[in-house]
């Protein structure tokens, strides 16, 4: 599991493909102490370091599932990413538990920077259920809070701080921007049961 703080913003060095889907190199000489076969969030996906690091590269493995379902596809040399090193039992859970399972990838529809840096996205994939005021979500792998919703439009909102604009890619976002979306676990948990389960008589 990861937390949603980001500790160190990296860049594409190359991809190129592989029998399995791609190998992704991703250039982040600052981010110390990684070990083939730990989890490292990219941009909010969960993967796992395939050998390691190399002068500064750390080097991925990712299938093409993942490549459609998230922003990774996208993603051009030079491309700036933010990476997380999975939680341990050590550290402060400043966010909120993030499991690295990209539930959609949605779509900024505006910014605005009237005193408040305000970012409006279209979550899409059926996410609006998962989302409530004030309750967290993790938009490109940073942990934030809702900070509006237009269950009408199909949107929700969320205020950067001055602190996540200087640590993050957030403050590059414009409209149109894809942004890999994942809605609260718990949230997720409850819809469901409450789904297929509150309804039916108690197992024995």
């Amino acid at each position: 599991m990861f937390t949603g703080l980001i500790e160190h913003v990296g860049s594409v060095h190359s991809r190129r493909s592989t029998p399995a889907g791609e190998r992704l190199a991703i250039d982040a000489p600052a981010l110390g102490g990684c070990s083939a076969g730990e989890s490292i969030a990219v941009d909010g996906v969960c993967l796992t370091l395939a050998a390691e690091p190399t002068n500064g590269l750390l080097a991925f493995d990712v299938v093409p599932q993942t490549l459609a379902l998230t922003t990774l596809g996208s993603l051009a040399p030079g491309a700036r990413v933010h990476l997380e090193r999975a939680a341990t039992p050590a550290t402060l859970l400043g966010g909120h538990i993030v499991q690295g399972h990209v539930d959609g990838v949605g779509e900024v529809v505006s910014v605005t920077d009237r005193g408040e840096w305000r970012v409006r996205i279209a979550p899409g994939n059926g996410l609006m259920q998962y989302l409530a005021p004030r309750a967290s979500v993790c938009v490109q792998g940073v942990s934030l809070t809702v900070a509006g919703l237009d269950p009408a439009a199909g949107c929700f909102e969320v205020a950067l701080i001055p602190t996540t604009l200087a640590k993050t890619t957030l403050a590059g976002l414009t409209p149109g921007s894809r942004v890999n979306i994942e809605c609260d676990a718990v949230a997720k948990q409850v819809v469901h049961w409450l789904r297929n389960y509150a309804h039916q008589p108690e197992a024995v």
